[in-house]
This record gives structure tokens, sequence and C-alpha cells, in this order.
């Protein structure tokens, strides 16, 4: 709790910085193969920090999260197995990925092989770490092209969706978030351990 927590800030503290564009394209591409806090934080802060870019920043987003998903696929599709055996690499996901366990990896494989598609368009949408979903269909091997076309239409929705509603409603959401920051921060932590969890037990 205490970690994420921390985590959490240190993405927030981009926001106020003029390399918060470039920190969201970062934390976007790493959140869809290894990084725990979702890019929406950050998303957010921009967005109400300069409205009239909420889009722009979406924009910026929706590419991080894209490229970070293509990359999570070349992980599974490359590097998750040495021989017949998961490698040091798929090893280090196991023990230090919030979320990311062997279980839960065999359990994806499984859907994967009935719903491939729906799978990756659902998980874009989903807070459960996208991450598990995008190295899976790697390893799984389903096809890139569709894998790509899933991943661009539901995240590209997913992004642009809040900062459509930041961009309508920026000034009483910018007031309501000044107001209750402190309680909506301990929330959004509180759905990203939800997250890990629902992972560990849903699947």
């Amino acid at each position: 709790m205490k970690a994420i927590k921390k985590l959490y800030d240190w993405v927030l503290h981009w926001a106020k910085t003029p390399y918060g564009g470039i920190a969201l394209f970062f934390l976007a591409f790493a959140e869809s193969s290894f990084f725990p806090i979702p890019p929406d934080v950050l998303l957010i802060a921009l967005a109400l920090s300069v409205r009239k870019k909420s889009f722009h920043f979406a924009l910026i987003c929706s590419l991080g999260s894209i490229l970070g998903g293509a990359f999570g696929y070349y992980i599974g599709y490359e590097l998750w197995y040495a021989g017949p055996s998961f490698s040091e690499f798929a090893d280090f996901f196991f023990t230090y990925v919030p979320g990311f366990s062997e279980h839960v990896f065999y359990k994806v494989v499984r859907l994967y092989e009935k719903y491939s598609f729906m799978i990756v368009f659902s998980a874009g949408f989903s807070p459960i770490p996208y991450k598990v979903f995008t190295i899976t269909a790697g390893v799984t091997k389903i096809n890139f092209l569709n894998f790509l076309l899933a991943s661009t239409v539901s995240r590209s929705l997913r992004f642009f969706i809040v900062s459509f509603l930041i961009y309508k409603f920026g000034k009483p959401i910018k007031k309501y978030i000044d107001k209750y920051f402190n309680t909506l921060t301990f929330i959004f932590v509180i759905l990203i351990i939800l997250g890990f969890i629902a992972i560990k037990y849903i699947f």
C-alpha cells in the first residue's frame, strides 16, 4: 500500500514540471508492459492543468500505451521462455511485478485460446493490469495485427473519454478534485490495489 502510494505521488509530481507530456508518454508505455501505476493519474492532472490541451494529452497517452502494448507483446513472443522452461526474464515478472503470477498467466493463456481479440479489447478498459494481457498475447502468439487493432481502439477510447470529461466539465471537476484531493487520491490507490486483487481471484 505505502509503496504504491509513493509511486502514485511520484507519477503525479510530473504534472507540475515542464516534462509532463514526455513523462505521460513513457508512463503509458511502461504501464502496458511492467509499471504498476496507470497513466490515467497523470493524464487527468495534465488535462486539468491545461484544459484546452486535454485531447493532445489523450493522444500522447494513447500512443505511449499502444507502443508499450506492442513491446509487451514482443516480451511474450521472444523473451518469455528459455527452451521448455520460463526464462529468467519471466521469473523476474512473476516475482516483482504486482498482479503477475504464474497462476494468472496460465488463466489468461486459456482465455486467449477462446476469445483472443475481445480479451485485449476488454482489458484495455478494465482496472486489471494491462501488462498481463499484452505479454500473454505475445506468448500465445495471437495475430499481431488483431492485437494491435484491439489495443488501439480500446486504449484510445479509454483515454479520450477521460480527456473529454475533463474538457467538458473541467472547472467543476477541478474544484471537486481540489476540495477532495486527498480522499480521491486514497480511493484511486485503493482501486489500483483492487485491480491487483481482482486479477488474482477473478482469474
